[in-house]
């Protein structure tokens, strides 16, 4: 197969200690979106209780488990073992990206380190990570907007409660939008979706309770649509209604009136 036709080669490392055998379909269904899951590696001591949960799914993904045994109480021979396979896979120089799968924050020089080979890094984990390993992330997906979940009819999620509410959202669009060049304001919907992402790695439509990033927009009735046929989703910020004009004190006019008419006649 050509090159130029193939997918993203991508290694899929996950920490077992910090990641829930629950998101697993969810996960890998996730990375299929942005390439081919090449390598599928989990790492913990299997024989924990914590771990145990993702023996029953191994084979279901062709995950390739990694036993490391807790040989002393507060070293983690796990997290160890995958930063030293992640840096021979980098150097191999076949993989496109890396999805790292923890919500530990020891992560983030890892992280770092393959982004400055010019290497993508998508980071799965719960809304607990640390910003520093969420930040140095090219992508970071909240593991919880993973579980299993339907759509409305309107594109809200009606699985698990958004994680954060809806208005938490519309600052973030605002900036992307008051930074981007527009002569009128108007900007594709789809160059704020790319600007996002460079913005706030974890910005996600699904964190408010949408699927999709134009449900979003309209749910916030702070935006003005334009969906010309033949053209692009287009938004822009609404403008901010002018304030109402101050009402005179009628007691202060009324009392100079008074004043005014009590002064000594010449």
């Amino acid at each position: 197969m050509p090159s130029e036709l193939r997918s993203p080669r991508l290694a899929v490392l996950i920490d077992a200690d910090n990641a829930s055998a629950k998101i697993a379909d969810g996960l890998f269904e996730e990375i299929a979106k942005i390439g081919e899951a090449s390598v599928r590696r989990i790492y913990g001591d299997f024989s924990n209780a914590r771990s145990r949960g993702w023996a029953d799914i191994l084979s279901k993904h062709a995950i390739i488990p990694q036993q490391q045994f807790a040989y002393t109480t507060g070293k983690n021979a796990s997290d160890i073992t995958l930063v030293i396979d992640a840096m021979d896979l980098l150097h191999s120089g076949r993989f496109d990206g890396f999805c790292l799968v923890s919500s530990d924050s020891d992560f983030t020089r890892l992280a770092a380190r393959i982004r400055e080979q010019g290497i993508d890094v998508f980071g799965f984990g719960e809304q607990k990570t640390p910003e520093s390993f969420r930040q140095a992330c090219r992508r970071f997906v909240y593991t919880e907007n993973l579980l299993a979940g339907t759509t409305t009819t309107q594109g809200a999620a009606s699985g698990p409660a958004p994680l954060q509410p809806l208005d938490a959202a519309t600052p973030i669009i605002k900036k992307v939008i008051t930074q981007m060049e527009s002569e009128d304001g108007w900007v594709a919907l789809g160059e704020v979706g790319r600007q996002l992402a460079n913005l706030a790695s974890d910005f996600d439509p699904r964190t408010f309770g949408f699927r999709k990033l134009s449900d979003l927009v309209r749910k916030t009735n702070s935006f003005e649509i334009d969906e010309s046929k033949g053209r692009s989703m287009r938004i822009r910020v609404k403008p901010t209604a002018a304030p109402p004009p101050r009402r005179r004190n009628s007691r202060r006019s009324a009392g100079a009136g008074k004043a005014g008419s009590s002064a000594p006649k010449p």
